[in-house]
């Protein structure tokens, strides 16, 4: 079977310093894959370079079959790959339906658009009681769901996650982790997260990868590296 994603072997340079050196991974239909690590260990930098937002300096990325690299970022979202950025990156002054409907750049289709927007006001009721004030007035959890919300808006068939709990309150970090399972699961989109939160990504995961200095150091199921000593002194302060 093929994969939906596969990033083979891939090096990408910010100038003249790595961020990644000969990653490898790969996504199946209908998984929720965590990458995990501290700061700076590279995580972000794979979806930039999924995304096209950095082209990468060798190596390979497929996705569905199809040679990823190398195609723009706007391509790319049409093409069934939409990324809700780290730091949350909303438009401040804009309305909730405004930023929401932003994530429909690419789609023309009025009455599904429509369809899609209701399904995420569903998912993130929140969003529906706050559906025409500006995202400045949001909190941060708010904005949280209203970021993957606009990225849903782009009906894609793979969703990536840069730190969605990123500066979170725990109660709505639970709220999120539990949307993003409902999500994968319901609506058949795979998830590609980001987490230096490694234990809620671990939960919530079917695999994950281990990141340090721009290389995977380990891969498996998440049950199972939930149990690895290595990854309980790295990355759950010792503990599961």
């Amino acid at each position: 079977m093929t994969k939906m994603l596969t990033v083979e072997n891939v090096e990408l340079y910010y100038d003249h310093i790595y961020a990644l050196k000969n990653v490898s991974i790969d996504l199946d239909e209908g998984e929720i894959v965590a990458l995990i690590g501290a700061n700076g260990a590279g995580k972000s930098s794979i979806l930039r370079a999924i995304t096209g937002l950095n082209p990468i300096r060798s190596g390979a990325i497929h996705f569905m079959g199809e040679r990823l690299d190398g195609k723009g970022a706007a391509e790319i979202v049409s093409g069934g790959i939409s990324m809700a950025p780290e730091g949350r990156r909303v438009f401040p002054y804009m309305s909730v339906k405004d930023n929401l409907l932003m994530g429909a750049f690419t789609r023309s289709d009025k009455t599904e658009i429509k369809q899609t927007l209701e399904q995420v006001l569903e998912r993130f009721p929140r969003l529906r009681e706050r559906y025409s004030q500006q995202a400045s007035t949001l909190s941060g959890g708010e904005q949280q769901m209203m970021v993957i919300g606009r990225a849903l808006m782009a009906k894609p068939r793979l969703l990536l996650l840069d730190e969605p709990s990123l500066g979170i309150a725990p109660k709505l970090v639970q709220d999120i982790a539990r949307a993003i399972v409902a999500i994968s699961r319901d609506e058949n989109v795979t998830v590609l997260l980001v987490e230096q939160n490694s234990r809620m990504a671990l939960s919530i995961s079917n695999r994950a990868y281990a990141l340090s200095t721009g290389s995977v150091v380990l891969s498996g199921y998440s049950k199972d590296l939930k149990d690895d000593d290595r990854i309980k002194a790295a990355y759950l302060g010792g503990e599961v």
